[in-house]
């Protein structure tokens, strides 16, 4: 280990969630561990918690699980945070916390805290969630803003949804996320599997959460195959929803069922990178109609592989979008619909689209993510 200087932070970075994490919030965790070692700051010591990628791949609690295992991970999870977390901190003795997870420990520290809410969807949403759940999991958030905490949101949409909840006791900023690095070689058999031709599809990676509004686009695309006879495909690629409440994947299979287009709209399940990174570079656009987002990974990463992007009107899809994407008036199928025939028939309009797009993913860069962190981590403390 290198010689402290007197003015050298010690940061801890939590990263114990990566054991369950999937889709955005470990997409965070990842890039953001990756950036601090790819992007060193000569006054910062950056400590982690768990090595990513093992933490990553740990497969203890992932898949489906019984009721006593979901109970044994909640019970893992609150000794990590409200006991071995804090022993860490007496251990290395770091100037700063970062809990990417929503959550920090309730008991006193003696260092500031940078505490990551996402998002407001436990108070936004609450039926999406198991009651009991969402009031356990709410009350471990506000335990663990106490003492010396900052509150670090995704977007500005997220930040005046938390002020809206949380009120203004303690400061709250924004950070731009990175989108994830997709190092893996792309795998074209993926395409072939599916029958899948270049530009022939239209695409949506995520889960199958209800906020989704993956219904809609479905029936969108729909009412598009009847109205210009297209033979695009629609591919969701992704897992079911987090929940029982949340998952609307029964729903769209029974849908796509009922329309006859079990040709047409193909559901691949999970993905892997290569398997991401193929459908990216053959789709003719990708379509996010959410109802609800912090952020929108997905935006910047279809941008970034130079693919037109249809979005609904939702505030942070807007603000990450920057005016580089299509949006559509949010939960209206119609105007979906036209969108989506718009992009098919103004070659002009794709191509403006795609060269905005690509601009605009290079403001959320690894280099960007990292570097904001640094502000505020070199920063002095800011009275609530």
């Amino acid at each position: 280990m290198r010689n402290l200087t007197p003015l050298t932070l010690k940061v801890l970075l939590d990263l114990q969630y990566l054991n369950v994490a999937t889709t955005g919030i470990k997409t965070y965790m990842m890039e953001l561990a990756k950036a601090a070692r790819k992007y060193p700051h000569p006054e910062i010591e950056w400590i982690f918690t768990h090595e990513p990628e093992d933490q990553s791949a740990d497969q203890t609690y992932k898949g489906n699980q019984s009721k006593i295992q979901k109970l044994n991970y909640h019970l893992d999870y609150f000794r990590w945070k409200e006991f071995q977390l804090p022993d860490l901190v007496k251990k290395y003795k770091p100037d700063v916390l970062i809990c990417p997870d929503f959550v920090a420990p309730a008991a006193s520290l003696p260092c500031r805290r940078l505490t990551v809410i996402h998002d407001a969807f436990f108070w936004q949403m609450p039926k999406n969630y198991p009651s009991w759940w969402r009031k356990y999991f709410v009350s471990l958030i506000k335990k663990g803003l106490k003492e010396n905490t900052e509150i670090i949101t995704t977007t500005e949409y997220s930040k005046q949804s938390l002020l809206n909840y949380l009120g203004s006791s303690w400061p709250i900023t924004v950070v731009y996320q990175a989108p994830k690095g997709l190092k893996s070689a792309s795998d074209p058999k993926f395409l072939d599997k599916y029958k899948l031709e270049k530009e022939g599809y239209f695409l949506h990676i995520g889960t199958f959460d209800r906020r989704k509004n993956l219904p809609l686009l479905v029936n969108a695309f729909a009412e598009f195959l009847s109205t210009t006879r297209s033979e695009k495909k629609l591919v969701l690629a992704g897992g079911p929803g987090q929940s029982r409440q949340m998952n609307d994947l029964p729903v769209v299979r029974n849908l796509v069922k009922e329309l006859g287009l079990e040709e047409k709209v193909l559901l691949t399940g999970y993905v892997s990178d290569g398997e991401i990174k193929a459908l990216y570079e053959g789709a003719f656009a990708y379509v996010f109609p959410s109802e609800n987002e912090g952020f929108g990974i997905p935006i910047l990463e279809s941008m970034g592989f130079g693919v037109p992007v249809i979005h609904s009107d939702q505030p942070a899809l807007l603000e990450v979008a920057g005016g580089a994407g299509l949006a559509f008036a949010g939960g209206n199928q119609s105007d979906l619909m036209e969108k989506m025939i718009l992009l098919e028939r103004e070659n002009e309009l794709k191509s403006n689209l795609i060269q905005a797009g690509r601009a605009r993913s290079k403001d959320f860069s690894a280099q960007n993510f990292i570097q904001a962190f640094h502000q505020i981590i070199l920063s002095s403390p800011t009275s609530p």
